[in-house]
């Protein structure tokens, strides 16, 4: 069955960094595009980045754009999130999926068939 587990999250004071992790298993990660997507408390779900199977071609929302780094590591099975300059806005549970979105809109609603159980970050003073 296919898991993905993400980890590396946690409570942050704003201007700091964290990376967050997610390991895959049950399927042939190395062929498939990947995406992280983030939930903050009352809103729906948000593209963050993706990234193509090979690692070479990154995309990124306007509002982490410069502070965040999309990574894999297909010898791993793993996907990475390098967050820098962390702000407020930022708190979300961040979730590991697979795919990308059908279109350039902001919130998600659809494109990802499968999705880690996510990891919470908190940037609070």
């Amino acid at each position: 069955e296919v898991q993905l587990v993400e980890s590396g999250g946690g409570l942050v004071q704003p201007g700091n960094s964290l990376r967050l992790s997610c390991v895959a298993s049950g399927f042939t990660f190395g062929s498939c595009d990947m995406s992280w997507i983030r939930q903050a408390p009352g809103k729906g779900p948000e593209w963050v980045s993706v990234i193509n199977s090979g690692g070479g071609t990154t995309s990124y929302a306007d509002s982490v754009k410069g502070r965040f780094t999309i990574s894999r590591d297909n010898a791993k099975n793993t996907l990475y999130l390098q967050m820098n300059s962390l702000k407020p806005e930022d708190t979300a549970v961040y979730y590991c999926a697979t795919g990308r979105p059908p279109s350039n809109s902001k919130w998600y609603s659809g494109g990802s068939d499968y999705w880690g159980p996510g990891t919470q970050v908190t940037v609070s003073s």
